[in-house]
């Protein structure tokens, strides 16, 4: 599409006043990969279920050792050995959410940089991956079960976040921005 077929950045919602300009967001969605994932009613779907499967994926691995160290999970094998088991699917899970996402994302860009869902979402997500391949880590393998079942409980929640905040963009759209 051409950029005149785009209204002007005064024509857009007059509630994202204070914002970052639209015209930009709009700039970068005028490109191929928003045409083809726009094109057929499928594409959607099928990417946001590759999203949900990795989410499950890396949650439920990282959550197997978090349930561990809190004394209420897989009780055959300790934590560090767990969490060695899980590293390669919980990686597998991640590159799977963090390929769709963005794709996702592509779809209707403007939408998701103003959704207030979508921000604590992406906040939540930037803190729990750096959450889980640092601090929760080194609790996971260390003999201190306090600062381990701290490090678990902190995990859960930033998890339980990430998804709350996808769920709110569904339910709330751009009513939560």
């Amino acid at each position: 599409m051409h950029l005149a077929h785009y209204p002007c950045p005064s024509e857009f919602d007059r509630s994202r006043r204070g914002h970052v300009a639209s015209l930009p967001v709009r700039v970068m969605q005028i490109n191929e990969i928003e045409s083809v994932l726009n094109s057929a009613e499928w594409v959607f779907p099928f990417f946001e279920c590759v999203h949900i499967a990795g989410f499950a994926v890396a949650i439920g691995t990282i959550a197997l050792v978090d349930f561990t160290l809190l004394g209420s999970g897989v009780r055959r094998e300790k934590a560090p050995q767990l969490l060695q088991d899980m590293a390669p699917w919980t990686l597998v899970g991640l590159a799977m959410v963090l390929v769709s996402g963005p794709i996702l994302f592509l779809t209707d860009a403007d939408k998701y940089l103003f959704d207030r869902s979508f921000r604590i979402k992406m906040t939540c997500l930037a803190l729990a991956i750096l959450f889980n391949y640092t601090l929760h880590n080194k609790a996971a393998r260390s003999a201190s079960t306090g600062v381990a079942k701290l490090a678990a409980g902190a995990s859960l929640l930033l998890w339980m976040l990430v998804v709350w905040g996808g769920i709110f963009i569904a339910y709330l759209g751009t009513a939560g921005g």
